[in-house]
């Protein structure tokens, strides 16, 4: 890491709110047999109260670190990361992510290799050793439908079923996607000055289902490449308010909708969307019934899609006045 800006190959940057253990570990695991490349790290601080800042700067003294005033969310912070960056790529990871050794070598090595590649992202397994499927579909009318449905996961092998969720795929073979999961990405600067920088209107979710749109828009490819392995924790930050999380990823949602859709798809959406979180608090209301062991997980499941649904209406209800009084 102790490199002049002039030969940084690599500008590792992590967002982190409220999520000081998991930060160490991400810091931790980003030692040399992560990246032979030469490699800057800077981590961007929204305002956290747990200490995270301060751990960084005693113990990590060769990392950069900004701390800014307040939460500015996901899409700003990085954004300040990627100023004060000087590398030829920039690696977006999140605090709850452990980078397993070659990860960003091989990242690297394919961007080098394939020069059309703008955003490449590596195989994502979680805590308990499990694949965390990190690629998806874009977002549709149909496949929300059937996510909706649940017949994406009835059906897990047909892909006129699976096309947001891909579970026809295993995941085990290096490809373009539609999107990767903004948990981990490698990005050549190159394609990010042409495509730009993330958009600040997401504070935080479908950040990643908008800039990989971006990104295929403008003719760079994102790349899955599965010989680049890393862990992801998950809930690093999210943890700290579940159901305001939740919330917001519904917002993000509706926002990317209402920013690459038309209006009749938008309207689709939302009711798709209402009929999702009723079917599914439904489900969580039998299911604490039946299995009582389980109650308090059920209860919380059920209380997640019926915030999720009240916020959804009210806001329908608000783009609904809106049109009719333009």
């Amino acid at each position: 890491m102790n490199q002049t800006s002039s030969n940084i190959t690599v500008s590792v940057i992590i967002v982190s709110w409220n999520a000081r253990e998991y930060l160490r570990q991400c810091l931790a695991s980003l030692l040399d047999e992560t990246c032979r490349y030469p490699m800057e790290i800077i981590v961007v601080d929204n305002a956290s109260s747990d200490g995270s800042a301060d751990c960084v700067a005693n113990s990590y003294p060769n990392v950069r670190l900004i701390r800014n005033a307040e939460n500015v969310g996901f899409a700003k912070a990085n954004n300040i990361g990627v100023s004060a960056s000087t590398g030829s790529y920039l690696c977006f990871v999140n605090s709850d992510v452990k980078v397993l050794p070659l990860c960003l070598s091989r990242l690297v090595e394919y961007g080098e290799k394939n020069q059309k590649a703008g955003i490449v992202g590596p195989r994502i397994t979680g805590g308990d050793g499990n694949l965390q499927r990190s690629c998806r579909g874009f977002p549709t009318v149909w496949n929300m439908f059937c996510r909706a449905l649940a017949l994406d996961s009835i059906f897990r092998k047909c892909k006129a079923f699976t096309g947001y969720s891909l579970a026809h795929w295993a995941q085990d073979s290096l490809r373009p996607v539609d999107i990767l999961s903004g948990c981990f990405w490698l990005v050549r600067r190159q394609a990010l000055d042409q495509v730009g920088l993330l958009d600040e209107a997401f504070f935080m979710y479908a950040e990643d289902m908008d800039w990989c749109k971006r990104f295929w828009k403008s003719g760079w490819q994102v790349v899955f490449v599965p010989s680049a392995e890393a862990i992801h924790y998950g809930g690093g930050s999210s943890s700290n308010s579940p159901l305001r999380f939740y919330v917001e990823r519904q917002k993000a949602d509706l926002q990317y909708w209402k920013k690459h859709h038309s209006s009749l798809a938008v309207a689709s959406y939302v009711v798709i969307s209402c009929l999702h979180l009723l079917l599914r608090a439904a489900g969580y209301s039998v299911a604490s019934l039946l299995k009582k062991p389980q109650r308090q997980i059920y209860h919380y499941k059920l209380k997640r899609s019926v915030v999720c649904l009240k916020w959804l209406i009210s806001s329908s209800f608000r783009i609904g006045e809106i049109r009719l009084s333009s």
